[in-house]
């Protein structure tokens, strides 16, 4: 059944640029789509267009009959006064009108009326309301609040009084709440924390309807999605698979289209020689060559029919490393740090070496960003001693950029910033970063959140640095961007410090963990892949404290049989087989990564990875069912 089609779509901003130029596409009930495209493509448009907050020049819009669509990107302005809890419920407004309607008729039949149609009519609301979940609506409130980290002192505050990453939050979870049958989502991981992405995750892989998803984040579309639709220029371009076979499958098909270019024009290059020798030769006396040379050229303008594939043109930056002389980088003693009656963490004892990459990852909350000011001086702990070595230079990306003067053009800020440079070197500077000709010389306060990202990057990356501290890098960058900083980071051989959500981005350079939670950080002296199969297995062998309910006893353990015991064997077996399984295609999806350009090894990497895949889907189906005879 078709939930969404567009045909032949159209929509322009200008008279000299089409933003959407006849975008064709349809999707089924039940797809999981990622919507994928440089900034500026379209994407965001299609989705008001689909919403019909935005009308379109050319073509047609058809959503399925009576499918009621959700989509995330924009925040409803709520009546003032409202909370958390209030907006979050507003998500059973029908069932708030049963309830009403219910309530009268209650009341009515407690004033003495008993006639057939009254008793008929709660009796088909009543089951209405129950079919709706009408009498289990805390749970589900409690449940997805508890998925995306919304508190119970959250759920008391003013929406209004909300930053934005916490109503997108909030309206995210309004959404879930609501009966809806699609759902389109605009950048949902952007303001997640590493707990919420998962729990929206696992959400969506449960939901029955259909989802549309526009995303910078390549662990969750690799996750999530099952097909690609690419807009580029102006037009659809279809991929049958997740992130990771859109990567490789979108290389190919250059590849494929280069050769055919190539191939091409050395026939038309062939071609015009003989035409020209022809031309040439009836110049010499034999006139009736004009004719067959005009002929061969009306064939060769014929056979121009393949334009020459183009590629995003890469920023070719990298950071100016300085020696680094010494082991210690940096040393954490006692630090405490409180606001108010907050403690967000107290005793931290840590030490950092050089050419370590540490990934410092937690809940939203619990003061990652306040722990990089204390290193960076912006702040000072309320107890205990920080200390880096005497030969540190270090550089710092935070969260939320800053200049002095946003007023100010690119090139202007450049120059302010560094006194030995000349405009033209500014210049060649910004070109470097993608900032080219009229770019330059707006202002940067008309700048995008990337944008600005990219420009202080641009600064910092002049300095000679040795210790290179990140504050979620690639939060704001589109994937190209994404990749680029990725490759900037990967040739730094300094020490790193980061603060990201971005699975890919930690995957592929921590060699060191901290968890930030509860107050106090765990040190896990290990990878990604390694941390989240270390992680598992302690939640696995964590025993259960459950109080028991006031009116009734504790009941006896009761001792499992052999079979449940063996079964429990195999599933400690089978889990460390899993994370085997895990970072071998994490190593599989990094050699791919690194042979972009070989179709050859990308083929036999991508065969690999699809045997790799297929053993780890056995082995989830071998975990469960263990997992089910273990707890039998």
């Amino acid at each position: 059944m078709i939930e969404i089609q567009a045909e032949g779509l159209v929509k322009s901003f200008d008279l000299e640029k089409k933003i959407l130029d006849g975008l064709t596409f349809q999707i089924d009930q039940g797809e999981r789509v990622g919507l994928l495209g440089k900034n500026g493509a379209g994407k965001t448009t299609l989705f008001k267009i689909l919403t019909g907050e935005m009308d379109y020049d050319a073509g047609s819009v058809t959503i399925g009959q009576g499918r009621r669509m959700g989509l995330i990107s924009q925040i409803p302005v709520y009546p003032e006064g409202f909370t958390v809890e209030d907006v979050l419920r507003t998500a059973f407004s029908r069932l708030q009108a049963l309830a009403e309607e219910m309530e009268q008729l209650t009341a009515r039949m407690a004033a003495g009326e008993s006639g057939s149609e009254v008793l008929r009519r709660y009796g088909q609301l009543s089951e209405r309301f129950e079919a709706f979940g009408g009498y289990d609506t805390d749970v589900a409130v409690n449940k997805v609040a508890n998925g995306l980290s919304i508190t119970r002192d959250m759920r008391s505050q003013l929406f209004e009084s909300l930053s934005g990453g916490e109503k997108t939050r909030v309206n995210l979870g309004r959404l879930i709440l609501e009966d809806t049958d699609i759902l389109l989502l605009d950048e949902p991981t952007n303001h997640l924390d590493l707990h919420a992405t998962e729990w929206l995750e696992d959400y969506i892989s449960q939901f029955h309807g259909t989802v549309v998803a526009i995303s910078h984040d390549r662990y969750f579309l690799d996750r999530v999605v099952k097909r690609v639709i690419e807009i580029e220029n102006g037009k659809a371009e279809f991929y049958s698979g997740n992130y990771s076979f859109y990567a490789i499958e979108k290389e190919r098909r250059y590849q494929e289209r280069m050769r055919q270019y190539q191939k091409e024009q050395a026939k038309i290059e062939q071609l015009q020689e003989a035409a020209d020798k022809l031309h040439l030769w009836a110049f010499m006396g034999n006139d009736a060559l004009h004719k067959r040379a005009f002929s061969m050229e009306k064939r060769i303008e014929r056979m121009r029919t393949t334009d020459k594939p183009t590629k995003v043109r890469k920023m070719d930056a990298r950071f100016a490393s300085t020696e680094f002389f010494g082991d210690e980088v940096l040393e954490l003693k006692n630090v405490c740090k409180s606001f108010g009656e907050k403690t967000l963490f107290s005793n931290l004892n840590l030490k950092v070496e050089g050419g370590e990459r540490i990934a410092l990852i937690g809940d939203n909350g619990t003061g990652k960003s306040t722990l990089i000011k204390l290193i960076m001086g912006e702040l000072y702990p309320d107890d205990g001693r920080i200390k880096t070595g005497p030969s540190v230079r270090a550089a710092y990306l935070p969260q939320i950029i800053h200049f002095e003067n946003p007023q100010r053009n690119l090139v202007d800020t450049m120059l302010y910033a560094k006194k030995n440079i000349t405009p033209q070197s500014a210049r060649n500077r910004l070109a470097a970063y993608d900032f080219r000709g009229e770019d330059v010389f707006k202002s940067v306060s008309v700048l995008s959140g990337g944008e600005q990202s990219r420009l202080r990057l641009c600064m910092l990356m002049d300095e000679e640095i040795n210790f290179l501290i990140l504050d979620e890098p690639t939060n704001h960058l589109d994937i190209a961007s994404r990749e680029w900083i990725e490759e900037a980071v990967e040739a730094f051989d300094g020490t790193l410090l980061f603060v990201s959500h971005d699975r890919y981005f930690i995957n592929r350079f921590a060699t060191r963990i901290w968890e930030l939670e509860g107050g106090t950080i765990r040190d896990y002296p290990m990878g990604f892949a390694r941390y989240r199969s270390a992680k598992a297995e302690e939640q696995k062998t964590a025993p259960r404290h459950e109080t028991p309910r006031p009116e009734e006893k504790a009941e006896r353990p009761v001792r499992g049989n052999k079979a449940q015991a063996a079964a429990r064997k195999q599933l400690v077996i089978c889990e460390r087989e899993i994370a085997r399984s895990e970072e071998a295609i994490a190593a599989l999806d990094r050699e791919m990564e690194a042979a972009a350009c070989d179709y050859e090894a990308l083929g036999e990497l991508l065969g690999k990875k699809e045997e790799a895949q297929a053993e780890l889907e056995a082995l989830y189906e071998k975990w469960e069912a263990l997992s089910e005879e273990a707890q039998a």
